[in-house]
C-alpha cells in the first residue's frame, strides 16, 4: 500500500485526512493490518502524527486496534453481512435525501465535475484498474452530496462509507467488470441534471439497495465457505 507523501505542516490533520480518504475510496482491504511505520515512511512523516490519527480512527470505530506484535497499528475491520447491511441502511435512509437536495442546488459546474467521475467510472472499468474505479466512484457520490448543504447529513454518510468503503473493494471481482450499478449512476446524472429531486433520490437508492443485496450475498457466501 502506497500513500502519496505529504508535507511537515499540520502532520497530524493531515495523517488523518489522507488515511481516512484512502478508507473511503476503498484502498485498504478488510482484514488488511495498517503498521504505524509503514504508513509513516510512506507519507515521509513520523511516527507521533501517524499515530495519533490511527488511534482517533480506532475511537471512531473505522479501525480495530492491532496486537502488540503491530506495534501500535490497526486493523481494517472484516464486516459480516448484517454489519454491512446496517451500513447501507444509513446510506439508503440519508444518500437519497441528499441527491434530492442537490437537485435544487448543484450549478452546471458542480454537475459537470460529477459526470467526469461517471466517466472515469466507465474507463477504469475498460482499462481494468478496479482502484481507479472505486476512487471515482466516491468522487462521483460525494460530488453530489457536496452539493446538498447539509454538513450533518454528509458527516453521518462519510462515517457510514468510512466503515464500509473496504468491504466494497472486496467485492470487486463480482460486481464493478460489468458495471451492474452504472445505469442507476446514468439516471442519478440525468436527474441531477433536471432538477428533478424524486428521480435522483430513487435512483440514489436503487444503486445503494442493488449494492446491499450483491455484497451481503457475497459475505454470506464467503461465511458459509469457512
Amino acid at each position: 500500500m502506497r500513500l502519496t507523501p505529504i508535507d511537515r505542516d499540520t502532520l497530524w490533520d493531515r495523517a488523518y485526512a489522507t488515511l481516512k480518504a484512502a478508507l473511503l475510496e476503498g484502498r485498504f482491504a478488510p482484514g488488511e493490518r495498517i503498521l504505524l511505520r509503514d504508513v509513516a515512511d510512506s507519507l515521509g512523516i513520523s511516527l507521533t502524527p501517524v499515530r495519533d490519527a490511527v488511534n482517533r480512527l480506532i475511537a471512531e470505530r473505522v479501525l480495530e486496534r492491532g496486537s502488540v506484535g503491530q506495534g501500535g497499528g490497526a486493523t481494517v475491520p472484516l464486516l459480516d453481512a448484517e454489519q454491512f447491511a446496517q451500513l447501507m441502511t444509513v446510506r439508503s435512509s440519508l444518500e437519497p435525501v441528499a441527491a434530492a437536495a442537490a437537485a435544487a442546488l448543484a450549478s452546471h459546474e458542480q454537475l459537470d465535475a460529477v459526470e467526469h467521475c461517471l466517466h472515469e467510472m466507465k474507463q477504469a472499468v475498460a482499462e481494468r484498474q478496479p482502484e481507479h474505479y472505486l476512487e471515482a466512484h466516491y468522487r462521483f457520490h460525494f460530488g453530489i452530496y457536496g452539493t446538498c448543504k447539509m454538513p450533518i447529513v454528509q458527516e453521518i454518510i462519510e462515517t457510514a462509507w468510512l466503515r464500509c468503503g473496504p468491504t466494497l473493494r472486496l467485492a470487486l471481482p463480482e460486481y464493478v467488470p460489468a458495471l451492474k450499478r452504472y445505469e442507476f449512476h446514468v439516471a442519478a446524472m440525468n436527474a441531477l441534471r433536471q432538477g428533478n429531486a424524486d428521480q435522483a433520490a430513487a435512483a440514489i437508492r436503487a444503486d445503494i439497495e442493488s449494492a446491499r443485496q450483491d455484497v451481503c450475498a457475497l459475505l454470506e457466501q464467503q461465511a458459509a465457505a469457512h
